[in-house]
């Protein structure tokens, strides 16, 4: 029987930092793949929805190129096309994730099930392998939620929808979440009458309300239809039934929610528990009920990003291997609905503040038309929010806009750090960008807070002048 210092079973996100992260430190290395290595990031989720938005930008791009005297375009893209730039997207990435890849570390890949025997054994791609450590990273997979007819209807779920070769004409997608408005939008530009249902009274629901709110603007001046507070009674082929009387489709996608993927592993005989909600759980140091076990990314429940399982991955083999903990800091994990615009948050939404900190939670919001580069670009229907707690320090930002993901990473540090607006403010920024959005929301408490003092700082201007005379 084979021994092992870290057996990762999963090589998605988490798994493979994980083993990559194990293997730089010289221990012998098994990633058990059952599937395809890269993950649901790689062939299902961030890499194809990603490139998919990019071909829709186009198309939309082109669409209103008529205003600057260029031809007209009209009619609906050709899919398989769009289909063969996700392919190419996920062509030119999968190399980095492959078992090449993995060899220079010293990481050895098997195909295949695995499946925990004992405590410290579990047979591996048809061989039985001894472990000191083990990391679960088998990620999650597409949940339907239990509407009568929905599961014998056979949605289309985002793992599959990349199969589609020829565009939907009328496309219902069941779920408002990020997921669901990433895919909607991106159809509804290429052409397919979109229907967007969610159950919940708005559109991503954990965002701030007026993001919400723009985002639902911006997808009903594209053309979508958007239906929330609409919860489904039953589907049968070729509708979907509820308030209001049917929904008809050609193509029904659900993005509904995941549950975890840990059918098969045999944690029963391993001594590995489960939540409530069926995800593995795992302590403050990752760490399984059996301690020799650890558990990263999607499986674990604590979120769905790719960033932030792989940094749970690299935490975990850390951890196991050399005892080196890596707290992580769940509060400053920043997030993004990759739509258009975009929606970035990091930390407490100005509801979640006050409830935690009362009145002592300040919020301090900044629209885009005070953003030069947005109204440079006509791109004035965002906002920025800067989230302030006790002592002022900042607990959380939102950020609507164009390439909002990349400019949520600066307060994400500030939350992290626990920066005050006049820390943020100290950094200078490029002008103009859109990260000017909250850099002058933190300029604007710093402002407010020295017109608060005005009568100890007209006193010291006074005395200067006195002084200087």
């Amino acid at each position: 029987m084979s021994t092992y210092d870290l057996v990762v079973i999963g090589g998605g996100s988490a798994g493979l930092t994980a083993a990559r992260t194990a293997g730089r430190l010289g221990a012998r290395v098994l990633l058990v793949e059952r599937d395809r290595l890269g993950g649901d990031c790689l062939w299902t989720g961030c890499v194809p929805s990603k490139a998919l938005l990019h071909v829709a930008a186009d198309v939309q791009a082109a669409r209103r190129a008529a205003a600057y005297g260029l031809p007209t375009v009209s009619g609906p893209a050709d899919l398989a096309a769009a289909m063969g730039e996700v392919k190419r997207a996920i062509g030119a990435v999968e190399p980095h994730d492959s078992a090449g890849a993995l060899a220079p570390f010293g990481v050895e890949v098997t195909r295949g099930a695995a499946s925990f025997t004992d405590r410290r054994t579990l047979t591996a791609g048809g061989r039985k392998v001894f472990f000191r450590y083990a990391l679960i990273a088998t990620g999650s997979t597409p949940a339907l939620v239990p509407v009568p007819g929905l599961a014998e209807a056979g949605p289309l779920t985002s793992d599959t929808v990349w199969e589609l070769t020829a565009l939907p004409r009328r496309l219902v997608v069941l779920g408002g979440g990020p997921i669901g408005c990433e895919l909607g939008q991106a159809f509804a530009r290429l052409g397919s009458q979109v229907t967007l249902v969610e159950a919940m009274d708005r559109l991503v629901p954990r965002e701030e309300p007026r993001a919400s709110q723009v985002l639902r603007e911006r997808l009903e001046a594209e053309g979508a239809t958007v239906l929330t507070g609409y919860r489904a009674e039953k589907v049968d082929a070729g509708a979907v039934h509820g308030p209001g009387g049917p929904l008809p489709y050609d193509t029904l996608l659900a993005v509904t929610g995941r549950r975890a993927d840990t059918d098969g592993l045999g944690l029963e005989a391993a001594g590995v528990e489960l939540t409530e909600t069926g995800h593995v759980r795992t302590d403050g140091r990752l760490r399984t009920a059996n301690h020799r076990i650890y558990a990263a990314g999607d499986v674990t429940g604590h979120s769905a990003f790719t960033h932030l399982g792989g940094t749970q991955g690299g935490a975990a083999a850390a951890d196991a291997l050399l005892g080196v903990r890596r707290p992580i800091d769940y509060r400053a994990v920043p997030w993004v609905t990759y739509t258009d615009p975009e929606i970035a948050r990091v930390g407490l939404t100005t509801d979640e503040a006050r409830e935690k900190y009362g009145d002592t939670a300040r919020v301090h919001t900044l629209d885009n038309d005070r953003v030069d580069r947005a109204v440079a670009d006509g791109r004035t229907e965002g906002f920025t929010t800067l989230v302030l707690g006790p002592r002022g320090k900042i607990v959380g930002a939102t950020v609507v806009s164009p390439r909002a993901g990349e400019t949520i990473a600066h307060p994400a540090a500030a939350v992290r750090l626990g920066w005050t607006p006049s820390d943020y403010a100290r950094t200078v920024h490029p002008y103009p960008t859109y990260a000017d959005g909250p850099w002058h929301t933190a300029l604007a408490d710093v402002h407010a807070r020295l017109a608060r003092g005005s009568g100890p700082i007209g006193a010291l201007l006074k005395l200067r002048r006195a002084v200087l005379r």
